[in-house]
């Protein structure tokens, strides 16, 4: 197979020079793992003391990782990664709300993107997380099989209200609709009620996509089952596919509690997880639309050949290739060039707020063998081929 994911200029085509020294820097700073624990905890201490560090941050990590502080804000960069034919996901990336207002806040504004997604061919998804509509520990406790009090019963109602108001309108303006995964121990009720909500608005296509994360060596499994109660119920299902984002969360948790850790045992076992994911989920693509969110080059490959080798078109609806807005450009920008559907999931919200987003993505690179030096290495290859 041609190895398109080495094409630098296609892949940094958008990229001035100055953007470029830019992204080298940062990715170079992330490689170093010492330094991102004092970079982690000075900026903490600094956004917790109010000290004047927004424009820095803005200059820096904030405009390379995010679209803006508002979804008008992204409207630049959107449209020029629409140019070259990558579509955008706008991602509201405030974490760690609590209380019913900010619920209510991060619903209002997910209806708004809805309505914002509507009017823009480039942005074809919207997206939120569970814990953006609801707390962390009633996920817990409901997935646990836990008696709620009259009250958390309440609060759980709302939850389901705000997940069914934003289903309802996705599927009166006919657009899809992601629901990112979390960690395991809330996952399960998450599960259950995307599922119902999948069984209501998918009967004629996918519109409500929920999120398996593959380094769970138990997600093959739920995906077959959940195959085989589609069919019996007559939904399509919808499913972005990543390898997952809270690793060491899970292991450290399993190991304090003394229970079996959720996570395959290997980065190994993962990749082949992954892979066996993508491959049933292709393999039946008449009833489950795919969105594959990785930014490994492997699996892209892997998932190229699975549609030539189901004749499935590249551009064919049922499946995109997603990545993370300011990573693996070679990846997005290179399968866009030759028709693929790609998405890259753009970040926004006030600076302060979105900093633990921000924050996550650094401890990840770093954490990830690999990924920071291959983009690196890339950035490297496109400098010195315009000589900068």
């Amino acid at each position: 197979m041609d190895r398109i994911f080495e094409d630098t200029a296609t892949a940094f085509a958008l990229k001035t020079d100055s953007e470029l020294e830019r992204a080298y820097f940062l990715f170079k700073m992330i490689a170093n793992e010492p330094l991102v624990r004092i970079g982690t905890a000075m900026t903490n201490f600094a956004i917790k003391a109010h000290l004047p560090v927004e424009g820095l941050i803005r200059a820096t990590v904030f405009d390379h990782f995010c679209g803006g502080v508002s979804e008008e804000d992204c409207l630049p960069i959107v449209d020029k990664m629409f140019a070259k034919g990558v579509c955008s996901v706008l991602d509201y990336s405030v974490e760690g709300q609590e209380g019913d207002d900010p619920f209510d806040s991060a619903l209002e504004t997910i209806l708004k993107i809805l309505d914002f997604v509507k009017e823009k061919d480039a942005i074809p998804f919207a997206v939120f997380k569970p814990t953006g509509f609801g707390r962390f520990a009633l996920y817990e406790k409901i997935g646990s099989g836990q008696k709620l009090t009259a009250e958390e019963t309440s609060e759980w109602q709302r939850v389901i209200n705000r997940f069914e108001k934003v289903c309802q309108k996705a599927y009166d303006l006919d657009v899809c609709l992601l629901v990112d995964g979390e960690e395991s121990w809330m996952q399960d009720a998450a599960d259950d009620l995307v599922e119902d909500l999948m069984r209501k608005y998918n009967t004629k296509k996918a519109i409500v996509f929920n999120t398996l994360q593959m380094y769970r060596w138990d997600r093959l499994d739920y995906l077959k089952k959940l195959h085989a109660r589609s069919l019996k119920d007559g939904f399509i299902i919808g499913m972005k596919v990543v390898r997952g984002a809270y690793m060491e969360k899970e292991n450290a948790r399993a190991e304090a509690m003394g229970y079996a850790t959720p996570i395959c045992e290997s980065k190994k076992a993962t990749d082949v997880n992954f892979d066996a994911a993508i491959e049933y989920m292709v393999s039946n693509i008449d009833s489950i639309s795919l969105f594959a969110g990785t930014h490994n080059e492997e699996s892209s490959y892997r998932l190229i050949e699975l549609l030539d080798k189901e004749n499935i078109k590249s551009n064919d609806p049922r499946v995109w290739f997603g990545q993370l807005f300011g990573m693996s450009d070679h990846i997005s920008f290179n399968l866009a060039s030759r028709n693929f559907n790609v998405a890259k999931y753009l970040p926004f919200g006030p600076v302060r707020d979105v900093m633990p987003y921000l924050i996550r993505r650094a401890e990840e690179n770093t954490s990830v063998a690999g990924q920071t030096t291959r983009e690196l290495s890339l950035l490297k290859k496109e400098k010195k081929r315009r000589k900068i």
